[in-house]
Parts: C-alpha cells; sequence; structure tokens
C-alpha cells in the first residue's frame, strides 16, 4: 500500500473516532450529580468515595478517568482531588482539590464507585488521601499516555495510601506510570 493511501486510511478512522462521540459536545455534556453519594445535608458522618467514568469522545471506548472525593464528618460539602489536563494549558497545576459534586457525570459518562468508606474508618483516611494528594510528583505535568493523568494521581494516592483498598480497573490507563517515582 502506497504512503498516501494508509495516510487516507489513518485520516479516515480518525476522523471515525472523532465524530463517534456518543455524548455531542463537552460543554453541554451532562456534569450533574449521579446520585451515588449521600447528600452532606443529611449524613453527619465522614465519606471518602474513589470513581471511574469513560474518558470523554473515543477515549471512552478504551479508558476510564478516576478521581477521589472526600466528605469531613459534619461538613456540609464534599472535596474532590483529582487530576485534569486541561488546567495544564493555563499554566496551572494539573491538579486539583476543590470543592464539588462528589459523583458527577465526567462530561457525560456516569460514573462508577470503586471503593466506599464511610465514618470512623474514613476520617483516617481521608487525613491520608489529602497527604497523598498535596504530595503527588507530578502536579504540572500531563500526558494521557503513559502517563501521568488522572489515573496516575488515583494510583499514586492508593500507593500512598493501602488501606484504601483500591484496585483501578485495567481502563485505567496511566495508573502504572507511578512506578516512574520509585
Amino acid at each position: 500500500m502506497s504512503y498516501f493511501k494508509l495516510f487516507i486510511v489513518l485520516a479516515l478512522i480518525v476522523l471515525a473516532l472523532y465524530s463517534f462521540s456518543s455524548r455531542g459536545d463537552w460543554r453541554t455534556a451532562s456534569r450533574e450529580s449521579a446520585g451515588i453519594a449521600p447528600d452532606p445535608a443529611q449524613t453527619s458522618e465522614a465519606v471518602l468515595h474513589v470513581y471511574a467514568a469513560d474518558a470523554w469522545g473515543w477515549r471512552g471506548w478504551f479508558a476510564v478517568h478516576t478521581w477521589v472525593a472526600t466528605k469531613r464528618r459534619d461538613a456540609d460539602h464534599y472535596v474532590l482531588y483529582d487530576v485534569v489536563g486541561w488546567r495544564g494549558y493555563y499554566g496551572r497545576a494539573v491538579t486539583g482539590i476543590n470543592r464539588d459534586i462528589p459523583d458527577r457525570y465526567w462530561y457525560g459518562a456516569k460514573p462508577q464507585l470503586l471503593a466506599a468508606h464511610r465514618g470512623p474508618p474514613a476520617e483516617a483516611l481521608i487525613e491520608a488521601v489529602d497527604a497523598a494528594a498535596r504530595s503527588y510528583p507530578w502536579p504540572r505535568e500531563y500526558k494521557a499516555f503513559p502517563g501521568p493523568n488522572s489515573n496516575t494521581f488515583t494510583a499514586w494516592i492508593a500507593r500512598q495510601v493501602p488501606e484504601l483498598e483500591l484496585d483501578l480497573p485495567f481502563s485505567a490507563i496511566g495508573s502504572g506510570y507511578v512506578a516512574q517515582a520509585d
């Protein structure tokens, strides 16, 4: 096959992948709560959840995006710990530690709960997760493959806090990148 024909075939494949996103435009995709996390107004106990949702667009056929959500005892909000590559486009750290909806759709993809801890056991884990997130070795670096990316971040936290008993799915591409920190 000539290089021109190969280029045309590859270009058509890339175009097809971009056009087959079932969730439409990322700007209008759902970011609403999936109703998985307990309402902080009705739950006084500490809550720690780890979520995964299909990555945006065609990447969701192969990969997930992961994050950690915590609610301290008697808190009226959740704090999310995540990595998002676009933050780096604006010169910011790609890591985020922010108040947010814990179980929101990831640009139209419903999250799945990977790990859940509640009550007194979660309280100590939340402190350890916060310390691990703040010591993440790649706060300003992002590469979809092989990492570091959102899954590298969650894997880093899981490695620093083995009590989470978190097993990331095979589709958490980039989770193996944490071996680079050794």
